[in-house]
């Protein structure tokens, strides 16, 4: 068993320890509580009130499953001389099982079952992780007490680059962990109850002692503000009603003389029967995607042979008949066909046709005179 883990009493019930090589195995122990003694370097403060402790030294009383850890007054002393009136006349040092030992004092418990390994005292970085090993394992000790554990080790081994070193964590690590030290012991006090967050701690711990309390009374006054804000939104939220839905309309039955409408997925109406329906009479609604409908004939179409080429005679059956206008002569707009067979009907019919300025470029290409321009004109 390594120095300070936890071990079940009952496996270690009249068998033999291993001890140190080359000095006798030890056995389990149970010895008074006047030969035992606790080392002043446990970092843990808060062991519970007389009342927590008196109850687990009766549950002691029944069964101890758990042994404390001691090593002997001449092994502790060897590594701390200046301890020796500390100690006194006991004959063991308790690494591990201090709680313990206080409940059995409480609870009028005389005796108490430990573990003589007398490696943990090979050396002072062995007895002091040997102290912290059961805390820290069992995550009992508080962020202060952590803290106090990790400054001891550098005050004890003279230097945190040892720390760092034993332990394979960085110079860094063990500064942060010793940061918390520098908090008012007001403020230590609420880190160990758990009322101040570690990170909070840590910032406020890198301020000038004068105005910590002003740092976490600033903190908390920011906190309750926040709160405040954040409970006002959700009182909003809960009041404000909430948005009427209006339902989605059942689809409508067709409407059999509503044309089907076109979209970019669904080019062409499926249809039921093979024979083609009947033009809708309405007109059919297109998108970017559909073709254009075909423009619908004039009342009035004109075929292609309808107008004159070179060599072919234009049909003048087709031409349409001319439109009454207003201010037209009567004898122009009693023809029923184009006088294709009476050039000059249909000369004058064209010339009465143009705008003025277009006739008298005709008439002045042609040699007339105003006057004659006038007589034809009328």
């Amino acid at each position: 068993m390594s120095g300070g883990r936890r071990t079940s009493l009952v496996s270690l019930a009249n068998q033999k320890v291993e001890d140190v090589p080359g000095r006798s195995d030890a056995i389990l122990l149970s010895l008074p509580l006047e030969k035992l003694h606790c080392t002043r370097f446990n970092p843990r403060r808060n062991f519970g009130t007389d009342d927590e402790l008196k109850e687990f030294g009766e549950k002691l009383k029944k069964e101890q499953l758990q042994p404390a850890v001691v090593v002997s007054r001449a092994g502790y002393l060897k590594l701390w001389p200046d301890e020796a009136d500390r100690v006194g006349q006991a004959a063991y040092v308790i690494a591990n099982g201090e709680r313990r030992y206080r409940a059995s004092q409480l609870a009028g418990r005389t005796v108490l079952e430990v573990i003589h390994r007398e490696d943990v005292a090979k050396s002072r970085a062995h007895f002091l992780d040997a102290v912290q090993s059961e805390n820290n394992d069992r995550q009992d000790l508080d962020p202060i007490e952590r803290a106090i554990a990790i400054e001891t080790m550098v005050t004890e081994l003279e230097g945190a680059d040892r720390v760092a070193a034993y332990y394979g964590k960085t110079k860094g690590w063990v500064s942060q962990q010793r940061k918390l030290l520098k908090l008012a012991p007001e403020l230590q006090e609420l880190v160990s109850a758990g009322e101040m967050p570690v990170r909070v701690a840590r910032d406020i711990a890198g301020l000038p002692a004068d105005v910590q309390a002003a740092a976490w009374d600033e903190h908390l006054e920011r906190r309750r503000l926040e709160k405040e804000a954040g409970a006002r939104l959700r009182e909003q939220a809960a009041n404000q009603p909430a948005p009427a839905t209006t339902p989605a309309p059942a689809p409508a039955s067709p409407d059999p003389e509503q044309p089907p409408r076109f979209t970019a997925v669904n080019q062409t109406p499926a249809r039921e029967s093979p024979e083609p329906a009947e033009e809708p009479t309405r007109g059919v609604r297109f998108t970017a995607v559909n073709p254009q409908p075909e423009p619908r004939p004039t009342q009035n179409p004109v075929p292609d042979d309808a107008v004159p080429t070179e060599g072919k005679e234009p049909r003048a059956d087709v031409i349409p008949e001319p439109r009454e206008a207003l201010g037209e002569p009567a004898e122009l707009t009693s023809l029923k066909r184009f006088p294709y067979d009476n050039g000059t009907e249909a000369g004058m019919l064209l010339l009465h046709k143009m705008p003025p300025e277009d006739r008298a470029t005709v008439y002045e290409m042609l040699g007339k005179d105003p006057e004659t321009q006038a007589a034809c004109c009328r």
